[in-house]
């Protein structure tokens, strides 16, 4: 799994000219899923999304938790994490997971990911959607 993290002051994802999901202070994040990935290393990457230290606190602009601040999270599925542009101007997405397994694994995470941190927002696997996002900082962190 390869993911894109954004710490932002607000986030939404617009799907048909219609907003599907919004946060306030939180994480935006994108998530990739790789070919040989699976739902053993969901919990895993949960429990260090959620423990990161990106917020500020009175002793660092980078010091405190997503736990500590009580953050929002919006999820969005990113098939392109993956794609390979290497000696060609088109990229390849041959180590994306395949759509059946993506959607497998992005619905199980989903569900980990609300057990544990209920404020979270997602956006709709395999649709056209429109991010917008006020980053803050900007703090971007990239874990695979």
């Amino acid at each position: 799994m390869k993911f894109v993290i954004q710490r932002v002051q607000s986030a939404s994802v617009t799907i048909n000219q219609k907003v599907h999901s919004q946060i306030k202070l939180g994480y935006l994040i994108y998530m990739g899923i790789h070919k040989d990935d699976s739902k053993q290393d969901c919990e895993k990457w949960i429990d260090k999304i959620l423990k990161l230290r990106l917020f500020a606190d009175e002793k660092k602009p980078i010091n405190a938790s997503h736990q500590d601040v009580k953050g929002e999270i919006l999820l969005v599925s990113q098939f392109t994490l993956y794609g390979d542009a290497k000696g060609q101007n088109r990229p390849s997405f041959m180590d994306a997971a395949a759509p059946g397994l993506a959607r497998e694994i992005y619905d199980y995470f989903t569900s980990l990911l609300k057990s544990k941190w209920p404020p979270t927002q997602t956006g709709e696997f395999a649709a056209d959607m429109q991010v917008s996002s006020i980053n803050d900082g900007p703090v971007t962190l990239i874990l695979e």
